[in-house]
């Protein structure tokens, strides 16, 4: 006798639409039922297997085999009347095809001018639909509480609400039926099957949401929310995270329910304002710690599950949730569960080596990045960054570490470095005094010649904020310009030459947008242009010709001698000092000050301004 279990296998991988595919999926409960329809002694595709009956037929019809090839029939023979039956008992007609498969066609063949619909999905259907869902669930319900111990008397209906869980899929070509999904309460019916007794129907029950509200689904904002926020309110979470803690990753199914379980987490914490309600609701932050938890489980290989958590926080941090009294933001609720010193140590074992190329673990690595990030953008990571010995971490893997991880180590300092708190220069002094500007300025030169844009926009960020953080009487601050006169004043001389490379890139992009600009008379429809024009001149690298903008302009308002290299170095193409200035002036226009930095990056750029003028 089969056991519920085996009756209520369920796929493993993701529905359409799906962004990803839970690794090595069981097949599903259909997929065994399609390869059990085989003839007898055969298998799915109607191969022959042989038996130990058909040896024995075999043995005795051998001395009747007759050799060579067969004798023409005789004239009598043929004209004898029809055939006798063949091997297989005359099964097979002329056409290749079974008495049933002709029966069937025949049937069809009759029925061929009659209309056939299909039904219509609309409120009306899903009315229905939904009606019948209910009446399921409780039809189990009440037979599992009255035949507990014999599950055979409840195992059809348990088959019977598995297949009607499968059938909503369908809802999600049809996002327009969310609000009446929610207002109608059946979400809260779908939620509380995460609690059911078989834990294949919970777990059937968590893909189909999580196909509901996935991003491919073509649902709007206020549909796409009336779902969402039923979810919310029927306390999903809670729910997903007491089913995620009872499953065993060592089984396929179990493995394949913590994944589905992620996918609605990610679905969920895509939407900012849907995070907040979340987090509004975990006062005690189960969601991160499970999350936390499951990153730091120790696996050799990094398995999909692993990789996905670390990502699910990335997707957290990156989110700007609102810091209230009755509730604190994503990022503070993350730092407050000590989430960088955490990172920090899982990235710790590729300080000299970096993790497999194309694996799950390469993704882990640069997802644990990734998170540390986001939050050393706040003045509160900064700190916990610099107490957990994270400058010292970085610092190694450029020295030591391989390609991913210096690249990796390169942006996280420049994040951690950037801004004008007093976090921000405690960690520039921190890098200096433990010989930081060697291994920079050794990157430095290594990038610039490769042309590597991305280290070099990360490379020119660290040294720009270095001149803007450290104190300007500080033994740091110094020895920080003191780097730029070694050899000649080459590295100075370097980053002359690179701006008026990146001021050649820029200049056919910037003529085409002027021209652009001045055909277009509406001032509306030039607003409208802007982003696009910004992005192009971005994309020809405006970020790294203002930066090496600002390096010079500091260099040449602090050094006499700097100065005056500067002025021998800059072409008559790059306007000079005055050249200088006017790209400091453009830069201007473009920061706001509504924040603290951005009023800080106003003064800075003014200062400058000021003193090469």
């Amino acid at each position: 006798m089969s056991s519920i279990d085996e009756l209520f296998k369920r796929p493993n991988g993701t529905t359409a639409g799906v962004k990803r595919k839970p690794e090595a999926p069981p097949r599903s409960i259909d997929e065994i039922r399609k390869s059990a329809k085989t003839s007898i002694n055969g298998d799915a595709k109607g191969k022959q297997h042989a038996t130990v009956e058909d040896d024995a037929a075999g043995d005795d019809l051998e001395d009747d085999i007759e050799a060579g090839p067969e004798l023409p029939p005789d004239d009598d023979e043929e004209e004898a009347g029809p055939m006798p039956e063949d091997e297989e008992g005359a099964r097979f007609f002329g056409g290749g095809t079974t008495r049933h498969t002709n029966d069937v066609l025949d049937y069809m063949d009759s029925r061929e001018d009659e209309n056939f619909e299909l039904d219509k999905i609309d409120k009306a259907w899903l009315r229905r639909t939904m009606v019948g869902f209910e009446k399921k669930i409780n039809k189990n319900t009440e037979l599992r509480s009255k035949y507990a111990d014999d599950p055979m008397k409840f195992i059809e209906s348990e088959g019977e609400l598995d297949a009607d869980i499968k059938n909503l899929s369908v809802l999600s070509e049809h996002p327009e039926l969310y609000p009446e999904l929610a207002k109608m309460g059946s979400v809260n019916s779908l939620v509380q099957l995460l609690i059911h007794e078989n834990v294949d129907i919970a777990i059937n029950a968590v893909q189909i949401m999580a196909e509901l509200t996935d991003e491919d689904v073509s649902a709007t904002e206020e549909q796409w929310n009336a779902l969402a926020n039923g979810l919310v309110e029927a306390d999903v979470v809670d729910l997903l995270l007491e089913i995620v803690r009872s499953l065993d990753e060592e089984r396929d199914e179990d493995r394949a329910g913590v994944y589905h379980a992620m996918e609605l987490l990610e679905n969920l914490a895509n939407n900012a304002e849907t995070l907040a309600k979340v987090l509004s609701n975990d006062d005690q932050n189960k969601m991160l710690k499970y999350l936390l938890e499951r990153a730091q489980k120790p696996e050799r290989p990094v398995s999909q599950n692993k990789q996905y958590a670390a990502e699910l926080i990335s997707i957290i941090a990156s989110q700007v949730t609102p810091n209230t009294a009755d509730s604190a933001s994503a990022r503070t609720r993350l730092l407050n569960l000590n989430t960088v010193d955490i990172f920090l140590q899982l990235l710790a074992p590729y300080r000299k080596s970096d993790p497999s190329k194309s694996t799950d673990e390469e993704q882990f690595a640069e997802d644990a990045f990734d998170v540390l990030d986001c939050l050393v953008d706040s003045a509160e990571g900064k700190s916990k960054f610099l107490e957990a010995e994270g400058t010292e971490l970085c610092l190694i893997m450029m020295r030591e570490g391989g390609k991913f991880s210096k690249s990796q180590s390169l942006r996280l300092l420049d994040h951690t470095m950037s801004g004008s708190s007093s976090s921000s220069i405690a960690v520039c002094q921190r890098f200096v005094e433990i010989a930081g500007l060697k291994p920079l300025f050794k990157t430095f030169a290594t990038i610039a010649d490769k042309r590597d844009r991305e280290g070099l926009e990360h490379v020119l960020g660290l040294i720009a904020s270095l001149l803007r953080c450290l104190p300007g009487d500080s033994s740091e601050r110094i020895r920080t310009l003191a780097k730029f006169t070694q050899k000649n004043h080459q590295k100075l001389k370097k980053i002359v030459l690179l701006r008026e490379e990146y001021l050649k890139r820029l200049e056919p992009v910037t003529r085409a947008i002027d021209e652009e600009r001045q055909s277009i008379a509406s001032p509306f429809e030039r607003e409208e242009k802007e982003v696009d024009w910004i992005a192009r001149r971005l994309e020809a690298g405006l970020y790294t010709f203002q930066t090496l903008t600002v390096i010079l302009s500091w260099l040449y308002a602090e050094d006499e001698e700097a100065a005056k290299q500067i002025r021998g170095l800059l072409s008559d193409a790059a306007g000079g000092p005055q050249g200088l200035a006017n790209t400091l002036s453009d830069q201007l226009v473009g920061i706001g000050a509504e924040t603290e930095d951005e009023k800080n990056s106003r003064d800075m750029l003014q200062t400058l301004i000021d003193c090469i003028r």
